[in-house]
């Protein structure tokens, strides 16, 4: 079978590993972390990064640093992982679901406006694809209400709005390294501070919710609890790996740009005329390839051609159940209509896509499909 995904190796994964262990270094914050940190304040401009085991803990953090409590409102899309939303629904928060676009999956922000009352604390748009959520507009809600934003940037890496790198627009952002991401790290995440109200609680929330981070910095003679928090830091070999992968940005990067553009040009001209709709990208944004999907004409179309797929020996996958008709959800949901998250629930369709998919395997894949559409 040709995989959805797997897992891309730079070479020098296990190599830097090694010098992390034989550093006497192995918990967090040490040599690779800090290198991490350092990329991503130096080539996308974000004021603090701090790496975190995963984007559910970034989110987690983040929920903590704006302290949520129970009954505010945090507003995001339904059509968007769990961790988008249980972030803050463990801080007691209600959870407000938005619509997403007919364009493409990301929160329509045009209603978002609709949705506020003075209980609102956050919004959070999520990134989906890669592909940035309308920020201009958002920022300018969020900042005339007195909102929050926190970028959920988990599949938005090297992505950019006007000029912009996602994650530097809102107050807060999170990412993911998972291994189905751009550059992986196993399980990993960062979360990014924006604003400087929030960096020195950061530091402290990530680490147990002490000042060690200050203490071992020198600033001061003795580190104790100060605030609430957990363990959200990686151990270095979790940033070991990482760092590999962040110094090949560029080559990965440009490699699955050229995969998506192959899934488009083998598609586009002849699936666009049978009622496929394809990624669009936001004014303003950019494409990161992250991931290539279709949206089918509705659920059997989808699940036919899902069937038709694997038969051929290629691995294609649906993606986000609706989070506003969950089983742990639904009962709590205010019970507006999310017409296009459950459209997008029911028949977008992601292609197999990593770094060594090569282009006998994807032509396969096209050649299926377009013959798939022939008979429809």
């Amino acid at each position: 079978m040709i995989p959805f995904n797997k897992p891309y190796l730079t070479g020098k994964e296990t190599q830097y590993i090694e010098e992390a262990v034989k550093s006497g270094k192995i918990s967090g914050d040490g040599v690779f972390t800090k290198k991490c940190h350092q990329f991503f304040e130096q080539n996308f401009q974000f004021k603090k990064c701090l790496l975190t085991t995963s984007c559910t803990d970034a989110l987690e953090m983040a929920a903590i640093l704006l302290d949520i409590q129970p009954g505010d409102e945090v507003i995001i899309p339904s059509f968007t992982f769990v961790s988008t939303a249980n972030a803050f629904a463990l801080r007691g928060a209600n959870i407000i679901f938005a619509d997403s676009t007919g364009v493409n999956p990301n929160i329509d922000a045009d209603k978002i406006e609709a949705l506020i009352t003075p209980k609102t604390k956050v919004i959070v748009p999520v990134h989906y694809a890669g592909i940035a959520c309308d920020m201009n507009k958002i920022m300018e809600i969020a900042n005339k209400h007195n909102i929050f934003v926190v970028e959920d940037a988990a599949q938005a890496i090297d992505s950019y709005y006007y000029g912009k790198p996602l994650g530097s627009i809102g107050h807060l952002a999170a990412f993911s390294f998972h291994e189905t991401k751009n550059v992986i790290a196993g399980e990993g995440g960062m979360l990014v501070i924006n604003d400087d109200r929030f960096v020195q609680r950061a530091e402290i929330i990530r680490e147990k919710g002490t000042n060690r981070s200050a203490f071992f910095r020198g600033e001061v003679n003795k580190y104790g609890w100060v605030d609430i928090g957990s363990s959200f830091l990686p151990s270095e070999v979790i940033a070991a790996f990482l760092y590999a992968q962040l110094e090949q940005l560029d080559t990965i990067q440009d490699r699955r740009i050229a995969i998506w553009q192959r899934y488009w040009n083998g598609l586009y001209p002849f699936l666009s005329k049978k009622g496929v709709q394809f990624p669009v990208i936001t004014d303003g944004g950019t494409n990161n390839a992250h991931m290539f999907y279709l949206v089918c004409k509705d659920l059997d179309q989808r699940t036919r051609l899902i069937e038709a797929l694997k038969t051929a020996g290629a691995w294609s996958v649906f993606h986000y159940l609706s989070l506003h008709k969950s089983p742990y959800y639904e009962g709590k949901h205010r019970g507006e209509e999310l017409v296009w998250s459950d459209y997008y629930t029911d028949r977008l369709l992601r292609l197999p896509f990593y770094y060594e998919l090569d282009r006998t395997s994807q032509q396969m894949i096209i050649d299926k499909i377009v013959n798939f559409y022939e008979g429809e």
